[in-house]
């Protein structure tokens, strides 16, 4: 329902507090007051965006639809706070959809009312773009809120030079190929010792040889703790991250329950009216 906006109601939006008593009673001569039910649609996808809407009172969801098809909530204004201001500037149709969560109460604006404003009163200006800025920060949150990352591009961004020798040296001395080359190398060295005899360079019981195998075990064995550590990390990001896909979900599915409530609610309200129908004889 539409009505006209009274001086008393625009002093309450923080957009035009700096404006004195004149100027609010010329604002108040050409923009109006709307008046919207409980789960009532103000704008869908789409729609031309001839007017721009500041809440007075309620509350209003904006949302839009992902290319999964599947609905994101982008912002909820408040008392004070307006939405539709994009599409309503540049003369597009507006890329989101408006519903009152509540009985609501908007101011509806459009670019001559803005124009009218800016002239009277520039600062007001910078009132505006704080608050497009405000929900400008609040859909690139959202952005990266709901972005897919990848563990492994995650873990390689922060990848030092060290860790990647601490996992190439795990990965090959934990393999066949080193098992087996290290293998032919003592089997190598124990027959040149044994076949040399006497001019062998390390007789048996091969100290020496037992002194580059302790050798390399004391440096193995620190490097291999190092991977690990890093795998554990790899493990530990992978579950946040399981964890926000699951905290997703939940909340589509929460999103789909309050729409099935909201559905179950309609078929009420009209069973209730069908039922107070007279019935035609």
């Amino acid at each position: 329902m539409r009505v006209a906006s009274s001086a008393e109601s625009l002093r309450n939006v923080p957009l035009f507090a700096l404006l004195d008593e004149e100027e609010i009673a010329v604002l108040a001569s050409q923009v109006e007051t709307i008046n919207f039910a409980k789960r009532q649609r103000i704008y869908k996808i789409g729609d031309l965006a001839g007017q721009a809407y500041i809440v007075l009172s309620g509350t209003v969801q904006v949302s839009t639809v992902d290319e999964d098809h599947q609905e994101v909530v982008v912002d909820e204004p408040g008392a004070g706070e307006f939405f539709g201001f994009a599409s309503m500037m540049d003369e597009k149709p507006h890329h989101t959809a408006a519903v009152a969560l509540e009985e609501t109460t908007c101011l509806a604006i459009d670019r001559h009312d803005i124009a009218v404003l800016l002239q009277r009163k520039p600062m007001a200006g910078m009132d505006l773009l704080t608050t497009l800025g405000r929900q400008f920060h609040a859909a690139e949150r959202l952005v990266q809120a709901r972005a897919t990352r990848n563990p492994n591009d995650v873990i390689a961004e922060s990848e030092t030079l060290g860790e990647e020798v601490a996992d190439s040296v795990a990965r090959f001395g934990g393999s066949w190929t080193f098992i087996t080359s290290f293998g032919v190398f003592m089997l190598v060295y124990i027959l040149l010792n044994v076949t040399l005899g006497r001019s062998a360079w390390d007789h048996y019981p091969f100290i020496l040889l037992n002194l580059f195998l302790s050798m390399l075990a004391a440096i193995q064995a620190p490097i291999i703790m190092m991977s690990q550590n890093r795998q554990d990390k790899k493990d530990r990001l992978r579950s946040e991250l399981d964890f926000e896909v699951n905290r997703k979900a939940e909340s589509e599915i929460q999103g789909v329950a309050r729409r099935l409530n909201a559905l179950n609610d309609k078929v009420g309200d009209l069973e209730d009216f069908l039922r107070r129908r007279p019935i035609a004889d």
